[in-house]
């Protein structure tokens, strides 16, 4: 059976979901648009580390720390419908019916954290998502990662471990950034996705086929 392989952000969604979803949360909640300011250190050690994980741990520790596994389950569904409809790419839209269609096995593979990137793969018709994995107390979010930031070459370990479970006679894979880079070299058909200049450079050297969606 063909494999496809999906990116999210920016390759499927126009633009990063999860600081908006945070964001929106908080709008619903303006009391609670002052946490905000407990990410100061975060931000500032990220100019000097560039960890993305360690960052984004501390957005959700920070902001949604405390929120039931109800209270995010019900808000992700709306989140994730929202953003289906008004801020993903037709062309990607069109590309996952097309490989549904065909009866391919469908993978979301995201670097955004489990609490909602798995609504997105129900609402979209996947077959498997592979997300970051956040920590919870009982019933209620914690924010720590638990696993490693689903992005860059964690990305490619995540997908060679799949594959080395199956059998597919053709593999497709779609990201948008250099970051996707490593995972698309792994399939027969790697696609780079709206990337920026310096992407789409890297990707011709390594002769991954660059696309644009609208």
């Amino acid at each position: 059976m063909p494999i496809a392989i999906f990116d999210l952000d920016g390759t499927i969604t126009r633009r990063d979901t999860l600081f908006p979803l945070v964001m929106r949360w908080l709008a619903q909640r303006p009391w609670q648009l002052l946490k905000l300011a407990w990410l100061l250190p975060a931000v500032v050690r990220y100019v000097f580390d560039h960890d993305r994980g360690a960052l984004k741990q501390s957005l959700l520790r920070a902001t949604l720390r405390g929120v039931t596994r109800t209270e995010l389950t019900a808000f992700s569904e709306s989140f994730v419908r929202d953003k289906i409809a008004r801020d993903c790419f037709r062309d990607a839209l069109a590309t996952v019916q097309r490989h549904r269609n065909a009866g391919h096995y469908l993978v979301l593979m995201s670097a955004s954290v489990d609490f909602y990137i798995p609504e997105f793969g129900r609402q979209l018709g996947f077959d498997h998502v592979i997300s970051t994995e956040v920590a919870w107390q009982g019933d209620r979010l914690d924010g720590t990662l638990t696993s490693a930031n689903r992005r860059g070459e964690e990305k490619a370990r995540c997908l060679r471990e799949l594959l080395a479970t199956r059998d597919d006679t053709e593999t497709y894979a779609y990201g948008n950034s250099d970051s996707d880079l490593p995972h698309l070299r792994l399939v027969k058909h790697g696609l780079l996705v709206n990337g920026n200049p310096a992407a789409r450079r890297q990707a011709a050297r390594l002769g991954v086929a660059c696309v644009d969606w609208t």
